[in-house]
């Protein structure tokens, strides 16, 4: 994994993130765009696993249904990025072509 391509995964899912974890996932994944897909599912099932909102009726309320919202649209606008790994377009289907070479008549 090289350096452009973690300075991309770091700016999709943040300065925290451990690289040693980015880029075991890459040596198993081969794609930015998976690892970043996989780590967002990761936190959207972390959020998922607990309750979404909670109220200590006149002390604290903490909604976390913002944050689930977040990482949805997130996660929904991933097609539309531009990873650095990804093939360039029309690069991936090149074909090689071969013609016979046949000796022409030539006449005088």
């Amino acid at each position: 994994m090289d350096l452009i391509l973690l300075a991309w995964l770091r700016a999709q899912l943040g300065t925290t993130t451990d690289e040693h974890d980015l880029a075991d996932r890459y040596a198993r994944l081969h794609q930015g765009r998976a690892v970043v897909a996989e780590v967002l599912a990761e936190r959207r099932a972390k959020l998922l696993a607990e309750p979404l909102r909670m109220t200590v009726d006149g002390v604290v309320t903490i909604d976390q249904s913002n944050n689930l919202a977040g990482l949805e649209r997130q996660i929904a606008g991933l097609a539309e990025l531009v990873a650095p790994d990804d093939p360039v377009a029309g690069e991936a289907g090149i074909d090689l072509v071969t013609a016979p070479l046949v000796p022409s008549r030539r006449t005088r």
